[in-house]
């Protein structure tokens, strides 16, 4: 693959910001090529980079979008923009974060982006996933899933924030209702959120599984993010206990978070086991080539009354080889699909 970016628009100072492609080969300091297959599962060989852009295959905005509109450069990324659009090239783009923001219907472009509805974009917006180091690898070294042994009921976890405070709920709702009334009036450049209190509906989409006699429930409940870990010890130990209770479970939930979309669906995945993916409208990456609802227990957002029940068949549907080929299917789908590297080699 060939590929061009426009170097003016380039600023090592914001690493954060820097398409993922581009981030195995800029850096300060360079990868030798096993690190760089080891940590982004792209080699040197997949790549070359081209100085004008009539030669590449594709141009990237080596900057996210929201860097280019929080430093007030949109003019730069548009130029580059309408002259790949000139040369009849496709320019790949990013948008991060939680919150989306305002961009041109430009039909030269891929956006990639994980949060956003489906429903409401152009179909230039594409799901874009969120990604991870290797859990099997860094906490079990390993890469094959770790087997169970199958039990008549499934084994549902969750390790999170995730609460029925009511006034919690109403405080998020009312955060959420005035940005957006902010974005009406266009004092920013974001777009409108739904009104969904994230801590709160994880706990009413977990409430019926944790209820249900059928569903070997091994939700841990926290009341901060991350357990509250301030310290490096504590945030390693409460990834480690994130990690394990994934580890434990056949099946865990995976509902969205501020943004709509799910981190935990990716490290799921990478774990080799099961999500429960409640269907909030999001963007799915590679929907068009990955057969999602193979590998995941579809719930509809009007379902969750019945999640409980909706688990509990998809299990009996199983016995214990099915199940074990189906963490080895997942962690598979993982590694071929939704790293840097072969994410955008599918692409």
């Amino acid at each position: 693959m060939k590929i061009h970016y426009p170097k003016i628009t380039y600023n090592k100072a914001e690493r954060a910001h820097l398409f993922p492609l581009l981030k195995p080969f800029i850096k300060k300091g360079e990868f030798n090529d096993e690190e760089r297959i080891s940590t982004y599962a792209i080699s040197e060989q997949d790549i070359s980079f081209v100085d004008k852009l009539e030669d590449a295959d594709i141009g990237i905005l080596p900057m996210s979008w929201n860097y280019y509109v929080t430093k007030k450069k949109q003019k730069e990324a548009l130029d580059f923009i309408d002259l790949a659009n000139g040369l009849d090239k496709k320019v790949w783009v990013i948008m991060l974060g939680d919150m989306g923001l305002v961009i041109p219907d430009l039909k030269n472009i891929v956006l990639f982006r994980a949060s956003g509805y489906r429903s409401k974009l152009p179909i230039t917006h594409q799901g874009l996933p969120i990604f991870i180091t290797d859990p099997l690898k860094a906490y079990y070294n390993t890469t094959n899933p770790i087997p169970h042994a199958y039990s008549e009921k499934p084994k549902v976890g969750f390790c999170g924030l995730a609460t029925n405070d009511k006034w919690f709920a109403a405080k998020t709702l009312s955060k959420i209702a005035l940005k957006n009334m902010v974005c009406f009036l266009k004092i920013n450049p974001q777009t409108p959120e739904q009104l969904i209190a994230a801590p709160y509906f994880r706990y009413q989409c977990l409430k019926p599984l944790m209820a249900h006699q059928g569903i070997d429930d091994k939700v841990i409940l926290r009341e901060q993010y991350r357990a509250g870990a301030i310290t490096k010890a504590q945030r390693e130990q409460s990834t480690l206990e994130f990690y394990n209770n994934i580890q434990e479970s056949d099946y865990i939930l995976c509902a969205r978070g501020a943004g709509n979309f799910s981190v935990r669906l990716y490290e799921t995945l990478a774990m080799g086991r099961i999500p429960i993916y409640i269907n909030t409208d999001g963007l799915l990456p590679l929907a068009d080539k990955i057969d999602w609802k193979k590998h995941l227990v579809w719930i509809e957002k009007h379902e969750i009354s019945m999640i409980a029940e909706k688990v509990i068949a998809f299990h009996q549907n199983l016995n214990h080889k099915q199940l074990n080929s189906m963490f080895i299917s997942n962690r598979l789908l993982w590694e071929n699909n939704l790293q840097t590297g072969t994410f955008f080699k599918k692409i």
